[in-house]
């Protein structure tokens, strides 16, 4: 069952401080209270609180310390801690944000700043929630498609490494490339709509079966739908045209040049390679300079020519990540 209210933990020695906070918060969310440390250590690890209001100077351990031991245990590092203290030193502030707490707000406290900075805090767990839950289910779907497939999940994950080396090597922001990498997975989330009988076949395919196959890029352009979430979005932009060509000899709408979408010529080039250097039951895994070599000639057509560039340029470490994700 949901939970009605959020849970916030309030951590303080001086019960006058515990009571002050409950007036305030008391009507908008569930209370949890701890009078040390060592208690509020406790509480966390029953009740796995949404946010924690810490006191900084309590007897035997220290909210600095709590902080800290918070912050080192993958399943609470990610709880918001916020600092309500007297102590007002901005050296005492800059060492709260530093053991990874979120804010600090002063005593005497001001119910309207407590109010405010929990509720925006709060806020923001909620979005990074949202955003974990649309991830997992792009990583769902990205499975899913994995069974249609006589490619395996260690090409997914392959291509989507390359794909963010790609991307950082171009100029993509951190940000950016960690997008891209979780979006890849996605790019053939249309093969779900086609038929076993040419999605498994062992041998070529006839030319009415290609035609079909190429008709993936824009079923998982329909799978994904419209969204108002970026990475969805990306998802689906990547998915419709990673099988574009720079010189518009790619499908399904022959698009040319730099009109073809940045992250669908990355994923492109990311995929083409892990393809030609891989075992599939129609062929034997190229040599990787057979590989570059193709790219090379490629360069212009098929591929982005900056790309190319890019991805020669990190081939050392494309070639790490091949050998540790290897089939």
């Amino acid at each position: 069952m949901l939970k009605s209210k959020q849970n916030i933990l309030i951590v303080d020695d001086e019960p006058t401080n515990l009571r002050i906070l409950n007036q305030i918060l008391n009507d908008t969310y569930k209370l949890i209270f701890a009078k040390s440390g060592q208690e509020a250590l406790r509480l966390v690890e029953k009740e796995l609180p949404d946010l924690i209001l810490l006191d900084v100077m309590m007897p035997q351990m220290t909210g600095y310390e709590v902080c800290q031991r918070l912050k080192e245990h993958p399943r609470y590092k990610m709880i918001p801690i916020i600092f309500v203290t007297a102590l007002n030193d901005a050296d005492d502030e800059a060492k709260g944000l530093n053991l990874g707490a979120v804010d600090y707000i002063s005593k005497p406290i001001s119910p309207a700043v407590v109010k405010a900075r929990v509720k925006t805090h709060l806020s923001l767990v909620d979005v990074e929630e949202l955003r974990r839950t649309r991830l997992q289910i792009i990583q769902r779907l990205g499975k899913a498609s994995e069974y249609k497939d006589n490619e395996t999940g260690m090409h997914v994950m392959r291509m989507s490494h390359y794909s963010r080396v790609i991307a950082l090597a171009y100029g993509f922001s951190k940000a950016e490339a960690d997008n891209l990498f979780n979006a890849a997975p996605m790019h053939d989330i249309g093969k779900i709509g086609i038929p076993d009988s040419i999605m498994l076949k062992p041998g070529k395919l006839t030319d009415e079966e290609f035609l079909i196959m190429k008709t993936h890029p824009e079923i998982g352009a329909e799978i994904l739908g419209e969204s108002d979430s970026d990475l969805i979005a990306l998802a689906k932009l990547v998915s419709l045209t990673h099988h574009e060509k720079w010189d518009g000899s790619g499908y399904p709408n022959q698009l040319k040049g730099e009109s073809i979408p940045i992250e669908g010529r990355i994923v492109a080039l990311a995929d083409v390679f892990d393809a030609l250097t891989s075992v599939r039951p129609y062929k034997n895994a190229w040599t990787v300079d057979d590989a570059v070599s193709f790219i090379q000639q490629q360069k212009g057509l098929h591929f982005d020519p900056n790309l190319v560039d890019c991805f020669v340029q990190q081939l050392a470490q494309v070639l790490e990540i091949k050998e540790r994700w290897k089939d």
